[in-house]
């Protein structure tokens, strides 16, 4: 790529729900080279209706056409994808996103559960990049609601992905377009210098609140004011905290005051989406949000007694 070329880059967003969806709204509006994967009626409806984003500070609406289609029809060779889907559906996108990526494609999960770029690196050879989420200051403030219709409900107005390398020896010079373009849709790209940290800091946001909010059957309110519920929540966030120093890539802040003030801004009824779906009997990212940081205190010699609690009492349910 020669200095100061522009390039005009084919994304593909598998998953339109929260994240992937209204990823691809702002980059579609901003007039990128986007395609959404999703499949059922709500591929259906997005192929009829478009998609349309509603902002909940102002209630106001507005409706794109965008190219939608499932993994089974799309034959093109993407530049970038973006992964977002849940963890528990994760692997079933591997044997596509081989199918459709070329020797340079940059692939990116944009997930909860921690460390998914390093395990999807492993089965796609040169997919060295990692993300950790369209985020409002940490967690996940664009909903898709039920009975997923095309409308996202957009609740704050930060939106913000921060991607990057694992190794340094891995960047490459696309990365700095991909930024670009998200910058240029009105989303905050941020191409970290040490996106392991990133991610671990947002998994120390996201992990605990889940765990703790299904332990204590807690909306935000809970957390909100002091009691069983907050302390484990701060808890947990400091066995979090525990495991990043342990694997080398300790915070560099306060997470449990950098979480906390996350949690003030929430409205008192909200609840994460694992909770939503273990109340609702559908499958969930349980195992890659609590019982996966068991794993990893058992993998790094770090005690973790608040998970290993919480895990104990879901598995007993």
């Amino acid at each position: 790529m020669k200095a100061g070329q522009k390039i005009n880059m084919k994304y593909l967003i598998i998953g339109a729900g929260g994240t992937g969806g209204v990823t691809g709204y702002y980059m579609k509006k901003a007039g990128k080279d986007v395609t959404l994967i999703a499949r059922g009626e709500h591929l259906k409806k997005i192929q009829k209706q478009g998609l349309t984003l509603e902002k909940m500070w102002d209630k106001t609406e507005e409706n794109i056409s965008i190219p939608a289609t499932d993994m089974e029809h799309y034959a093109e060779h993407p530049d970038v994808i973006f992964v977002c889907v849940k963890g528990y559906s994760l692997q079933e996108t591997i044997p596509f996103i081989k199918r459709i990526a070329r020797k340079n494609t940059i692939v990116i999960p944009v997930l909860n559960i921690y460390g998914t770029g390093g395990k999807m690196q492993k089965e796609l050879p040169g997919g060295g990049e990692e993300g950790v989420g369209l985020v409002r200051e940490g967690e996940d403030h664009v909903e898709l609601p039920p009975p997923h219709a095309p409308e996202l409900l957009q609740h704050g107005q930060i939106l913000h992905i921060v991607f990057g390398v694992r190794d340094k020896a891995e960047f490459r010079p696309e990365l700095k377009e991909i930024q670009k373009d998200l910058c240029d849709s009105h989303i905050d790209g941020t191409l970290s210098e040490n996106i392991r940290r990133e991610a671990l800091e947002k998994f120390s946001y996201v992990s605990p609140i889940g765990a703790a909010g299904l332990y204590y059957h807690a909306t935000a309110a809970d957390f909100q004011k002091e009691g069983e519920a907050r302390e484990l929540f701060k808890t947990m966030i400091k066995e979090i905290a525990a495991l990043a120093e342990a694997m080398g890539v300790p915070f560099q802040k306060d997470m449990a005051e950098v979480n906390l003030k996350i949690l003030s801004n929430l409205a008192p009824e909200a609840t994460t989406s694992m909770q939503r779906d273990i109340m609702a009997g559908k499958q969930s990212e349980i195992d890659g949000l609590v019982y996966e940081v068991v794993r990893m205190g058992e993998e790094y010699h770090v005690p973790v007694p608040a998970y290993e609690k919480v895990a104990e009492k879901l598995r007993a349910l």
